[in-house]
């Protein structure tokens, strides 16, 4: 019977090395789970060679170099694929070492093949995988590699996975309606913009000349469109300038702390868009933290985590106070309720969740029903900004051609 040496995990994270026999490695790595551990790394004594290590060739393939943290356009899908992918390969029994190299061998992006080489090669000398993506958090968020600790303590890492990429699923989908929702109104907005800005300044001008030729006393619409539309020939340069110049400065105060936050403050008070961003940012929150209860992550390094990827100041700063009262002995509920940002419903909701013994449960609850609200707002607000678009498009348009051809209209009565 062949003989192998084993390096093993347990649930405490402490580091395992032994030998045993088994007809196969396959057998060997079952015996290993089933009790309890987490297979590293497996090698057969009679071999010199890893019989989960990489090949001579598969080492030997040259790979770009890469500065480490870089995300280099890895995507949110891409970590879901990688989740999903490892989920399976760890629960059909593979070590990590094997998984790292299986998925490193066949994933699309170039850049994310060098990551998951540099982490094969770190798990393979004793790192742990959650240890191993810690160089890289650009690309592993700190919410993954929390959850890849905490189930790498518990023993359940192929579930955490799969809630990982659960979660990481509803994010990117959630992310893609609201992405979705604004791209339609942005772009048509900037158009109209664009073609009402050029044909005043480029194509009324040329009307002007027509107009002085004929010698009449213009209407007071006609005569003012020319005015406006002389002032902006001449001046054109300096008004996109001005326009420009407006939206650096007003994106370098964002980036202050001060400023940022009476921005994202704004945002979730804002007409119109404003419910939308405070449900995004609600269901955000429910899902992130329940997500990290369930996996056993702690409640405050949970809401560390919550509150680095909040995406809005406002939110963060809420999260920050709650740490302190949650710190201090306190429960969730009370301080949110202080907060004045989250919704009363939502607050009565998280203290039942607390009084009961299901939090994450209830957080849970709470996502589901606010990714529904978004999808309600969003087809809501499609519908109602498409018809606010086109009305102001026959307003402006239609104003400019009527201005246009009232001294035409006025020299026929005249003639008439």
């Amino acid at each position: 019977m062949p003989s192998f040496e084993y390096y093993v995990k347990d649930k405490t994270g402490n580091d395992i090395k032994g030998n045993d026999d088994a007809p196969d490695a396959s057998e060997l790595v079952r015996k290993l789970k089933a009790q309890g551990y987490m297979v590293i790394r497996i090698e057969e004594v009679k071999k010199t060679q890893s019989l989960f290590s990489v090949s001579k060739a598969s080492t030997a393939a040259p790979v770009k170099k890469q500065a480490p943290g870089k995300s280099g356009g890895i995507k949110i899908d891409d970590m879901v694929v990688f989740a999903r992918q490892m989920a399976t390969l760890v629960a059909a029994g593979i070590p990590l070492v094997q998984s790292l190299e299986i998925l490193s061998n066949q994933v699309e992006k170039e850049q994310f093949r060098v990551i998951l080489r540099k982490m094969f090669t770190e798990v393979q000398t004793g790192k742990s995988l959650s240890e191993s993506m810690m160089p890289y958090q650009k690309v592993f968020s700190s919410l993954f590699i929390h959850m890849v600790k905490a189930g790498e303590t518990s023993g359940r890492l192929e579930e955490i996975l799969d809630r990982v990429a659960l979660y990481l699923e509803k994010a990117s989908a959630l992310q893609k309606k609201v992405k979705s929702a604004m791209m339609y109104p942005a772009v048509v907005s900037i158009l109209a913009f664009g073609i009402t800005f050029a044909m005043l300044a480029f194509v009324i001008p040329k009307f002007a000349t027509i107009f002085d030729g004929l010698g009449a006393k213009l209407p007071a619409p006609t005569q003012f469109l020319i005015n406006v539309s002389n002032y902006l020939a001449a001046n054109w340069w300096w008004i996109l300038a001005l326009i420009g110049g407006g939206v650096f400065l007003f994106g370098q105060i964002v980036r202050l702390p001060a400023g940022r936050l009476v921005w994202d403050a704004f945002q979730l008070r804002m007409p119109v868009f404003g419910p939308i961003i405070l449900k995004v940012a609600i269901s955000k929150f429910s899902r992130t933290l329940a997500t990290l209860i369930k996996s056993g992550v702690a409640i405050l390094a949970a809401l560390e985590i919550v509150s680095k990827t909040s995406g809005n100041a406002k939110i963060e700063q809420m999260i920050v106070q709650l740490m302190g009262a949650v710190n201090r002995g306190e429960s969730l509920s009370g301080p949110l309720e202080k907060g004045d940002v989250f919704p009363p419903m939502v607050v009565r909701m998280i203290a039942i969740g607390e009084e009961t013994g299901e939090l994450e449960e209830m957080l849970t609850k709470i996502a589901d029903f606010y990714d529904t609200q978004v999808d309600t707002a969003v087809s809501g607000l499609t519908s109602l900004i498409e018809p606010l678009i086109i009305a102001f498009l026959g307003i402006v348009i239609g104003g400019i051609v009527m201005a246009l051809f009232l001294p035409i209209l006025t020299l026929t009565q005249a003639m008439g």
